[in-house]
């Protein structure tokens, strides 16, 4: 394993980090708050120690896929751990795992919370809390790929170890440009969002921080109830962005470039707007009885069905008192997710794709056994080591989330509880069913259920093998050489 590598990496992510904790102290400066000085000296300490350690570029900078693995996994521990001081600091969140518990759930955009009042903290740490999920949106070793120069065709392996989804490609022929054009679309999209919110007349601080957690498909919010008690047309505006940033950013990429025609083959995307547009009638068809007026009930659906299937967390209702089957499809669009290279969490439309289509091979070739059918999206023809790897990730999702149900489940609440918690932050979505509802919170849960959750909620952003890799005691074999023995 190439340590120097590590380490060089590492401290550019701490270097990255530091940084951008001046925009909390931009905001602390505005509105006046004490608060502000922790993050200086936070934010001077990560790029002292950053700077420091990744002065010297090693000479191999090659990255293997396990490199990349460890990489990525120690990478967003370190967010997580440096990130969470701050709020430990200035005793908004004296708990040590509480922070960790809110700050892994930041940057994995899993929007889970402990706080019984959010309205109650600084605004100083409400921007870096929502900050947290633009970082994480996007993920933070691609913005290093965007800006650092680190030669190399194996850095593929790093934006891989960290991009969602079940492959990941250059849409352009080197990583950098690729990382670089990935950022720009994520960072065009969001300033937009904020431009028509403000515009729109949502106060500027609400603005920047909804489209934090729009961008990164968070969920945390500035107001206790959500996004219950904004305007429905500033609902109707982030619903929307919630489904723009669910979708694959390679459609935004091609309608840029002008590459239209293959932008709308995309057969991923569709996919997706048709579950949001059939799952949305069901729903609204089922809770028809439940408000005031038919747009009503048009609006808390689609933002509902949004904000689960784009596992942001938003919400405008107590969906949790909807009927069943509308609460059952809410569940599923939970595990399903959204497309793959985007901002999303959950499985992702294209592994259920592929996985329907191996399916669909299978019983083709049990009747006709002479036949040889490969299966193809878009077109391309997909190899069997992606389908290999989708089969793999559906196997290890499911142990992982028996797994963390089991343990979940010795505390002894109900079944929907621990069944929707585990889902909720596996999914990196936040809110759940029953006791961890849109209208409740995690803050009644023992600290080894919170570490469980923190780790499926970077399991679940990181798609689970980065962090299983680096668990994994094989992975570091060789590494500690023995001491050669002596003759006495």
């Amino acid at each position: 394993m190439n340590i120097r590598m590590l380490i060089y990496i590492l401290g550019k992510v701490l270097l990255i980090e530091g940084v951008l904790m001046i925009l909390p102290v931009v905001c602390g400066l505005f509105y006046g708050e004490s608060q502000l000085f922790y993050y200086i000296i936070l934010a001077a300490l990560y790029v002292g120690l950053g700077f420091a350690v990744s002065a010297k570029k090693p000479k191999n900078m090659t990255v293997f896929i396990k490199d990349g693995c460890v990489a990525t996994a120690l990478s967003w521990i370190l967010l997580s751990v440096c990130g969470c001081i701050p709020f430990v600091l200035t005793k908004e969140i004296p708990s040590f795992t509480d922070a960790m518990f809110e700050t892994a759930s930041g940057f994995s955009t899993t929007g889970a919370s402990i706080l019984t009042n959010v309205e109650a903290m600084s605004h100083t740490s409400l921007m870096w809390r929502s900050l947290t999920h633009w970082i994480g949106g996007m993920g933070v070793l691609v913005f290093l790929l965007a800006v650092v120069p680190m030669a190399g065709g194996s850095n593929m392996n790093l934006m891989r170890a960290e991009s969602p989804g079940p492959s990941v490609g250059k849409i352009v022929p080197k990583v950098r440009s690729t990382a670089k054009m990935l950022y720009l679309i994520y960072l065009a999209m969001t300033v937009a969002e904020i431009v028509i919110l403000f515009a729109c007349g949502m106060p500027l601080f609400d603005s920047v921080c909804s489209a934090f957690g729009t961008a990164g498909t968070g969920g945390f919010g500035v107001k206790n109830d959500s996004f219950a008690s904004y305007a429905p047309h500033i609902q109707w505006i982030v619903a929307v962005f919630m489904i723009m940033f669910g979708a694959n950013f390679n459609f935004y990429y091609y309608l840029t470039t002008r590459q239209v025609s293959k932008a709308f083959k995309m057969s991923e995307v569709k996919v997706y707007l048709i579950v949001v547009a059939v799952v949305t009638g069901i729903i609204c068809f089922s809770v028809r009885n439940l408000y005031g007026s038919f747009g009503e009930v048009i609006r808390h659906s689609f933002f509902q069905v949004s904000t689960i299937i784009t596992t942001t967390g938003f919400a405008t209702t107590d969906f949790d008192l909807w009927p069943t089957v509308a609460r059952f499809l809410l569940l599923v669009l939970m595990i399903i997710g959204a497309c793959a290279s985007s901002t999303g969490g959950g499985i992702k439309i294209a592994r259920f794709q592929i996985m329907f289509k191996t399916i669909k091979r299978e019983i083709h070739t049990y009747i006709h056994p002479r036949t040889v059918k490969k299966i193809h999206v878009d077109g391309k023809t997909v190899d069997s080591d992606i389908e290999h790897s989708v089969a793999l990730y559906f196997f290890i999702y499911l142990i992982t989330f028996a797994f963390s149900m089991f343990i979940v489940a010795f505390e002894g609440h109900d079944l929907v509880t621990v069944f929707s918690s585990v889902a909720a932050t596996l999914n990196n979505i936040g809110p759940g069913l029953s006791m961890v509802g849109p209208t409740q919170n995690y803050s009644f849960f023992s600290a080894v259920s919170k570490w469980v959750f923190i780790f499926d909620m970077l399991a679940g952003r990181l798609e689970l093998m980065p962090l299983i890799v680096f668990l994994n005691p094989s992975t570091y074999k060789g590494m500690i050489k023995k001491p050669a023995k002596t003759r006495s």
